[in-house]
């Protein structure tokens, strides 16, 4: 009887052809692999799970303490803790995103030379296990808007929260698009490596995170406004604090950039997988 094969393996594929068919074939190892990271990140921890939750608080602390109290920046009669807290949960599950898969080829080469499965799972994965820390420090965000709004400050929830999903897609397309894009450059050049922790703090400064967009002019809000994270954070922080700017042409050419983005890193991460072991 002829025998029917269910999955086809070929040495040789064209770079710009991805076949996403393969990967939700190996939906099981991402969910594996998303177990692995969630476990595994803190294990042999003291305070384990809780550091998902010390992260934001303490950094939140220390912004409000340095930007709010110290150098004055204004909140926009929003409450300072709340004000920094909205932009650092939105800001972390980025740069998380972008730092673990910016180092897919290098800190996976053992698994990638022993056994064959469609190297987009790595990244993917990273994603969505960062997806469960991003849930849990919103969950704290809330926590902490629900305890401002209590005690009068006047901050309300917009019906613009329908967008919430779209705007955890742009973070997480964007990310993973950065990120792929330096990991198949990392393969030759590992200065990257190095360089990437030290860029995303400084785009962190480009984004309104600890200030508001209202408070940038000139030629310098002409550049913040290139950033395709600017409109993400200013329209979560207009859901939940009503004093973002939530500007729908905005959000479009940030989708626009974030999928060129995305295309730009699966061409390259593709060409790359191939041969990424002879030089790695």
């Amino acid at each position: 009887m002829e025998e029917k094969w269910t999955t086809i393996l070929r040495a040789k594929h064209p770079w710009w052809k991805i076949n996403l068919k393969e990967i939700w074939l190996y939906r099981d190892l991402i969910t594996l692999f998303v177990r692995r990271d969630i476990v595994a990140y803190y294990k042999q921890t003291i305070l384990g799970p809780l550091w998902f939750l010390i992260q934001p608080l303490f950094t939140t602390i220390v912004f409000t303490t340095v930007f709010g109290t110290i150098a004055k920046i204004p909140t926009n009669g929003v409450p300072p803790l709340l004000f920094y807290m909205s932009g650092i949960v939105c800001w972390n599950y980025f740069a998380e995103c972008l730092n673990k898969t910016s180092n897919t080829f290098v800190s996976n080469a053992g698994i990638f030379g022993k056994v064959y499965f469609p190297r987009m799972v790595t990244p993917i994965s990273i994603v969505i296990s960062n997806l469960f820390t991003f849930l849990i420090q919103l969950v704290l965000f809330v926590g902490f808007w629900l305890y401002f709004r209590i005690q009068g400050s006047g901050i309300s929830i917009t019906s613009n929260v329908i967008l919430l999903p779209v705007l955890i897609a742009q973070m997480a397309l964007l990310g993973l698009g950065i990120g792929i894009i330096i990991s198949s450059l990392t393969t030759r050049y590992r200065d990257l490596t190095f360089a990437v922790g030290f860029c995303v703090q400084l785009w962190m400064y480009a984004t309104p995170v600890v200030y508001p967009l209202s408070s940038v002019s000139g030629k310098l809000r002409f550049f913040v406004l290139l950033n395709p994270m600017t409109p993400v954070v200013e329209t979560f922080k207009s859901i939940f604090l009503g004093s973002g700017t939530f500007d729908p042409i905005m959000l479009m050419y940030s989708w626009v950039g974030i999928l060129v983005i995305l295309a730009i890193g699966l061409l390259m991460f593709n060409r790359v997988e191939k041969n990424f072991m002879d030089t790695i």
